[in-house]
């Protein structure tokens, strides 16, 4: 128990430290080629940024690479997800790549590499207490909801895993978490959800 309050205490901070630096040494080509690709590709901004909660719901900005055009219809409105993501933004997507300046994050404390994956602000109004205790720790680039179902799973399910999460943390869940998401992102499982390019919006408790 006292080894398991530590890593919460400092020590899981530590591990994101010491995988993010060399990981991003070794994925810095990668980073650049496909910078270079969506610049190309989708024009500028390379970078999409947006303001996701954070820990206890504080807001900050998450950095992933473009995968989406701004094509509008007539009215100047912009058109549905699944008409502006293109082909190479779908390969970003299938291979994870688009998450990769989400280390960036890491760095900068915003995120940890394992833990509930940061959604959208607007959701913080819909949640039950209950599905709110999945703000109590650092969002993640994956976590036990990506590595049991990721988008093929219901938002109800998706947050009680995350909410397991949540309250089972250690050093041994995270490092099955992180080599079973190697396995999940080689096999490019779970996605998007059956039907949606995308997930479909969160509207509230599923009871």
């Amino acid at each position: 128990m006292e080894i398991r309050g530590r890593y919460h205490r400092g020590g899981k901070r530590v591990l994101d430290v010491l995988l993010t630096i060399p990981v991003l040494l070794v994925l810095s080509p990668v980073l650049v080629v496909a910078a270079v690709l969506v610049r190309m590709q989708l024009g500028a901004p390379v970078l999409f940024r947006q303001q996701r909660p954070g820990r206890y719901g504080e807001p900050f900005t998450i950095y992933k690479f473009r995968t989406m055009t701004d094509a509008r219809n007539s009215q100047r409105n912009l058109l549905s997800d699944a008409d502006r993501l293109t082909p190479f933004g779908r390969f970003l997507r299938a291979t994870s790549l688009d998450e990769l300046p989400e280390l960036y994050n890491i760095l900068l404390g915003d995120m940890s590499l394992v833990g509930p994956r940061p959604l959208l602000m607007e959701y913080l109004s819909l949640y039950t207490p209950e599905q709110m205790r999945r703000h109590e720790v650092k969002p993640g680039i994956t976590g036990w909801a990506q590595v049991n179902g990721r988008n093929d799973i219901s938002w109800k399910e998706k947050i009680a895993l995350d909410t397991w999460y949540v309250e089972n943390q250690s050093l041994g869940l995270d490092i099955n978490i992180l080599w079973r998401t190697i396995i999940k992102v080689l096999k490019r499982e779970g996605i998007s959800q059956k039907g949606n390019e995308t997930m479909e919006k969160f509207t509230g408790s599923e009871d």
